[in-house]
């Protein structure tokens, strides 16, 4: 690389360095160090009065003097805040979102989107639950197998799954899975809606 350290960097200290590890103790008091995960979600920063005195933002003091604001940066990282709320909310699956933050309170998953009578009864229910102020994924992929829809729908980790199948569909029932569980609810069709409120509650 080109670098000379007798050269490039003149005043090298060398120190013999290691990791810490959890239980050891703390060189100042007898606190004991414990080593965990963490993301850092927010920030604060002291700019002091650099920005202040170049727009001029001025405070009057007790004494009747002009004075520079000290002034602070404060910063949330979105990003951060979802990254960590998923870091801790998933399973072998995929993620399992929270009814407060998920993208979609609901996963509609149309079995077999060839038959007619699953593709009327899916898109009634879109309609009808986006009507009643559900924001729904809606799953009409004609050609992915039952297989690849259930596995997409645990990945992507909606809190409830609405399984329509001509199966069920022949006893006037529908599935719901609650993902967090892994429970399986089979609904009478016109009780569908009532289900779906009291579980969002």
């Amino acid at each position: 690389s080109g670098i000379d350290l007798m050269r490039d960097v003149p005043n090298i200290e060398y120190a013999d360095l290691r990791s810490v590890k959890t239980g050891e103790g703390c060189p100042i008091d007898d606190g004991i160090l414990d080593v965990f995960n963490a993301i850092e979600l927010g920030h604060i920063f002291k700019l002091g009065t650099k920005y202040s005195e170049a727009m001029g933002a001025m405070f009057i003091d007790e004494n009747g003097k002009e004075n520079p604001l000290i002034m602070g940066s404060y910063g949330i990282g979105v990003e951060r805040v979802l990254a960590c709320y998923i870091e801790q909310h998933n399973d072998e699956n995929g993620l399992i979102w929270d009814k407060t933050l998920a993208p979609f309170d609901i996963h509609l998953i149309g079995l077999n989107m060839k038959n007619p009578e699953v593709v009327e009864a899916s898109d009634n229910i879109y309609y009808k639950l986006s009507e009643n102020g559900y924001e729904v994924l809606f799953d009409d992929r004609v050609e992915a197998q039952a297989g690849f829809k259930f596995k997409d729908a645990d990945l992507l980790g909606m809190p409830i799954q609405i399984i329509v199948g001509n199966k069920k569909l022949k006893q006037n029932k529908i599935e719901i899975k609650i993902r967090v569980t892994g429970e399986r609810l089979d609904v009478e069709r016109d009780k569908l809606l009532n289900k779906i409120n009291e579980l969002m509650k």
